[in-house]
């Protein structure tokens, strides 16, 4: 075999230098980078069917490999000793393979090292319950996670069971013990998992996506069951998220739902990341709301849209709106005042406000 035109660990290993996001790998065009939420072409050869297939089936196992070809999609993760793990998307576009890889560092950062509220250390230390961390694609959700299960591993003695496609940031027992299962690897699927980890003594369950019907169950039942229970939403506030959840379900089984979310939800974390002011890399900003009984009422009674006030008064228990979020960092100078307006939640409000 010849000798690949393009070497993929050395792609990666700049990545990580450049402290860029994402490696795409497509047909026609040169490994290109996201770096800084912007994406950049390296300077490397166009990409051939030759080259993709020598970079992405040179990841992947036999069994993989199938997987991917039965499929026509495959996630997967991918490791660097010493450097970094990748998250890693394969699909096909127009007949030709290609993949997304995501940097996932081997050093886990802190609550602290990562300058994210004090009021997650609360979350990270409820006795049960649902808590959502929500946000688009690339947010920084996993790394939201990984910090908060970090303090619970630094800081308690908990059993904590991850089910996650793939695993992507790798946890060490500290004082706690954390084992991770991959879905397609540990077990057949998120929901599958899910019914049988009760009995596993777990404290804590983190579920890497509430994907569907069944997953949501299975996942709301098990923080009924008396565990604290962590999981994502691609949603882009508190309101969406509880609306998203109930509306999974068939409406005659919806009221039933709303009962069981106004019992069992404890906290609502959505983020999103925010180019810093002069383009000096990126900050993440963030809605928290923490339920209170007012916000059970509200979810019980179909009342979501009174959510939104709630979270607005609620500061001293460490809840802050979006928008509240956006004017503290504009007036800190951390974001200028367009990159504000783009991801506030009411942007004429805002203005107006501003």
């Amino acid at each position: 075999m010849t000798n690949p035109r393009v070497d993929l660990d050395a792609l990666l290993e700049q990545l990580v230098l450049q402290e860029g996001s994402d490696l795409h790998l497509r047909y026609g065009e040169p490994p290109i980078y996201r770096i800084a939420g912007s994406l950049v072409k390296t300077e490397n050869t166009k990409l051939d069917d030759r080259d993709l297939e020598t970079l992405i089936f040179g990841m992947m196992s036999p069994v993989q490999k199938k997987a991917f070809e039965e499929n026509l999609e495959f996630d997967m993760a991918y490791e660097i000793s010493g450097v970094a793990r990748f998250r890693v998307n394969c699909f096909k576009e127009m007949n030709h393979i290609g993949a997304v890889m995501r940097t996932i560092p081997l050093k886990i950062k802190t609550i602290d090292e990562l300058n994210l509220p004090d009021v997650f250390k609360k979350i990270a230390e409820l006795p049960r319950g649902l808590v959502l961390v929500t946000g688009p694609t690339g947010s920084g959700k996993s790394t939201t996670l990984a910090a908060i299960l970090e303090h619970i591993n630094q800081n308690t003695r908990k059993h904590v069971i991850t089910v996650e496609d793939p695993i992507e940031f790798l946890h060490r027992d500290k004082n706690s013990i954390i084992e991770q299962r991959e879905v397609g690897i540990d077990t057949n699927s998120y929901s599958e998992a899910l019914r049988r980890v009760i009995r596993q003594n777990p404290d804590i369950i983190l579920v890497g996506e509430m994907r569907d019907l069944e997953t949501v169950a299975e996942t709301i039942t098990a923080a009924e069951t008396g565990h604290l229970v962590f999981s994502t939403l691609h949603t882009i506030d508190a309101v969406q998220t509880v609306d998203r959840i109930i509306d999974v379900f068939p409406p005659s089984h919806q009221s039933q739902i709303r009962l069981q979310l106004s019992m069992t939800l404890q906290a609502v974390i959505t983020e999103t990341l925010l180019r810093r002011k002069n383009d000096a890399g990126r900050i993440p900003a963030f809605e928290v709301m923490i339920c209170t009984p007012a916000i059970r009422s509200a979810i019980r009674e179909a009342k979501t849209h009174q959510i939104f006030t709630a979270i607005q008064t609620g500061s001293r228990m460490g809840m802050i709106t979006m928008d509240q979020c956006l004017k503290n960092m504009f007036r800190k100078g951390l974001i200028d005042f367009e990159e504000a307006v783009a991801h506030s939640s009411h942007p004429e409000e805002f203005e107006r406000i501003m």
